[in-house]
């Protein structure tokens, strides 16, 4: 990340008490996205994990979830990336990412690539059983309420694959957002259609995935939203990118945590996600 995370000098202020997790460690796993493309999506999440009562710590060894290569069919890659991520995380009580699709990959596929190694397999368990994605953790596990947001304007949201269909994120962060004075929600139609990024999917399959998001587009400009909000820096990154190559400068693409985190009138005055 270009401006390196930490917990010093933070305030956490907003902080309430939840499901007496108060003193709970947790490690954030950043994700390669947020880590290159949007710093202050892992600082949003912070404050937010703080603002629920939280200790948050952000190893400085953590890599990838080992996405790409599961997706290639590299198990032994994704095997070696898996054990760096196991020994890194096992020993927090919760790890969240603010992302559902790395989120699923640690909750699911690392079962899958150790299903022949006892003892890992084992390790890998324990570690899905405490990895969420953040906005479900935030609301399932927290309890946790926004509080003195605002944002004027209105929204539309695109439901990722793997958060939607893997880890049944779709009413949490509705309800956080549903907190945020002048915000309005207008509904995405096919709101929970692939956007086309898929990782390894965009590069294997361009034309395929351009026409994907396109259709994407299309729908999210038929809202007339002012933005765009997610739960994954791929999917927003993606959508963003085919708003701006078609000129479309009416709508900004922004993470949810930034938001809630009451940052995004910071980052409306610099740039979009794109």
């Amino acid at each position: 990340m270009s401006q390196k995370i930490s917990n010093a000098g933070r305030t956490p202020s907003n902080t309430i008490e939840c499901l007496n997790i108060s003193e709970k460690k947790v490690g954030l796993f950043v994700t390669c996205l947020v880590n290159t493309m949007r710093p202050s999506i892992g600082f949003a999440s912070i404050t937010l994990l703080e603002q629920a009562g939280c200790t948050v710590e952000v190893p400085e060894l953590q890599s990838c979830c080992g996405q790409p290569a599961f997706n290639s069919g590299d198990d032994e890659g994704t095997r070696q990336i898996a054990y760096q991520t196991i020994k890194q995380f096992e020993n927090f009580d919760y790890v969240v990412l603010p992302s559902g699709s790395c989120a699923a990959m640690i909750k699911k596929n690392f079962i899958e690539v150790f299903k022949d190694q006892p003892e890992w397999l084992a390790r890998a368990k324990h570690l899905a059983d405490i990895t969420h994605e953040l906005l479900s953790f935030l609301v399932d596990v927290c309890q946790f309420e926004p509080n003195g947001i605002e944002l004027d304007g209105s929204y539309t949201y695109h439901d990722s694959c793997s958060g939607y269909r893997a880890l049944h994120v779709y009413e949490q962060p509705r309800k956080m957002l549903s907190t945020v004075k002048g915000l309005e929600h207008k509904p995405l139609n096919n709101h929970s259609e692939c956007c086309g990024f898929g990782g390894t999917f965009c590069v294997k399959y361009s034309d395929i995935s351009n026409e994907i998001v396109g259709e994407k587009v299309e729908n999210v400009l038929a809202t007339e939203a002012d933005y765009l909000l997610g739960g994954d820096m791929g999917c927003l990154m993606n959508i963003a990118g085919k708003l701006n190559r078609e000129g479309h400068k009416e709508i900004t693409a922004l993470h949810t945590a930034e938001v809630l985190a009451g940052l995004a009138p910071q980052i409306l005055g610099g740039k979009d996600a794109s």
